[in-house]
């Protein structure tokens, strides 16, 4: 109680402190779950590339006609050396409308599901509802979380994939799905895909074919991609070069070199965390050390008489340092809270989970950085007040 009554003595100045802890621990709430979202898709781009080679038409660096592979192709991956699966790669977007809208999420996308992949997946998927679709699935969708919530769809549901924009062309087609079960969320990729059987998935590339490409190419025949597997103990990086070596007309990307670049990334979003804890320590500590001071310096006789009855250095210490403790741990919590209920009300005003992550992690670091803070910056005045002469300051003021 004595350390509450020494802050509210300046009330208007120890308002204005805690002020400054939480600009700085909201900053780093804000920042930090925004990195913390960014940081979950990244890492599980990392577990799933980790344990899959892309592979792609070596004469094309994006999909599309002319980058197609056939499943003969397919077939002929999966004969190299040390491949145990090979898996069609089919997509389209989902919600065509949305690419000329600014958004902050990944676009839903459908593409297909291969059951014989499973088994060689580091990722693993798991349903909240329903059941998978099959190979012999035919209008039925399987949707991860930030798909179902921007098409308002549960199980038993259909829906008409693509989606009709607004300014659709007249050769527009889409169709109907029923939906046969929804993804737990994952905080990554999955939760914006719609999975279908690699026939339904065909059915739609061919739907999105140029008019003059339709005749000419059977879609039933094509794949834009493909996922490649290796046996255990396999060296995928290895594997990669073999197949694009051994299997003419194609290029395997080595997982190495896509893990790598979502550990690139990856960085910057730490980053963001590092600078908005500078900003926390600058904004923040600046005011507690200048509050501090202030407060030893009003307090010259008291501290003088404390220590003429004997109090020791080490209770004068502990008592600066316990008030700036409790000015950090308040302003923790209350830049900690507002930070918590602007990024809930963001991701609330946005489909599909929105930009912001609050982790067990990120809490427990605005929270502990903010305890250290007030007591780092109470530091040097206490050890300042500590210093006295006792007799010298009974006779100040």
């Amino acid at each position: 109680m004595e350390i509450l009554r020494n802050l509210w003595r300046r009330k208007l100045r120890t308002i204005l402190t805690i002020t400054g802890i939480v600009m700085g621990i909201f900053a780093l709430t804000t920042m930090g779950s925004m990195a913390e979202h960014f940081n979950a898709l990244l890492d599980g781009g990392v577990t799933y590339f980790s344990s899959t080679i892309r592979v792609a038409d070596d004469k094309s660096s994006s999909f599309g006609p002319g980058g197609f592979l056939t499943l003969d192709k397919l077939a002929e991956i999966g004969r190299v050396d040390g491949v145990a699966h090979v898996s069609p790669s089919m997509a389209v977007v989902a919600n065509p409308g949305e690419l000329a809208t600014v958004s902050f999420n990944i676009p839903d996308e459908i593409a297909n599901w291969d059951p014989g992949a499973v088994p060689y997946l580091k990722f693993k998927f798991h349903l909240a509802a329903g059941r998978w679709v099959t190979d012999a699935s035919r209008g039925e969708v399987v949707l991860g979380t930030s798909f179902a919530s921007d098409f308002n769809a549960r199980v038993g549901d259909t829906i008409y994939l693509p989606k009709r924009p607004s300014d659709a062309k007249p050769d527009f087609v889409n169709h109907a799905f029923r939906v046969v079960g929804v993804l737990q969320p994952t905080l990554t990729l999955p939760d914006s895909v719609g999975y279908v059987s690699l026939h339904d998935a065909q059915m739609l590339i061919g739907d999105n074919l140029p008019a003059a490409e339709r005749t000419a190419l059977n879609p039933y025949q094509l794949s834009q991609g493909a996922g490649a597997y290796g046996r255990p103990g396999a060296n995928l990086d290895q594997l990669a070069e073999r197949i694009t070596n051994d299997v003419n007309g194609v290029k395997a990307t080595r997982p190495s070199v896509i893990v790598a670049s979502f550990k690139s990334s990856g960085a910057i979003f730490t980053f963001i965390t590092t600078a908005a804890a500078l900003l926390a320590i600058v904004i923040g500590g600046l005011s507690v050390v200048n509050t501090m001071i202030m407060s030893v310096t009003e307090r010259v006789r008291e501290i003088g008489l404390k220590k003429a009855i004997g109090a020791k250095t080490v209770h004068i210490m502990r008592e600066f340092v316990a008030e700036a403790t409790v000015i950090g741990l308040i302003g923790g919590v209350l830049g900690y809270l507002a930070g918590l209920a602007l990024t809930t009300v963001l991701n609330a005003s946005q489909k599909g989970g929105g930009l912001f992550l609050i982790t067990p992690r990120l809490t427990l670091l605005c929270l502990v950085f903010a305890v250290i803070l007030g007591a780092g910056a109470g530091l040097l005045p206490a050890i300042r007040a500590a210093r006295m002469d006792p007799v010298a300051a009974l006779r100040a003021q």
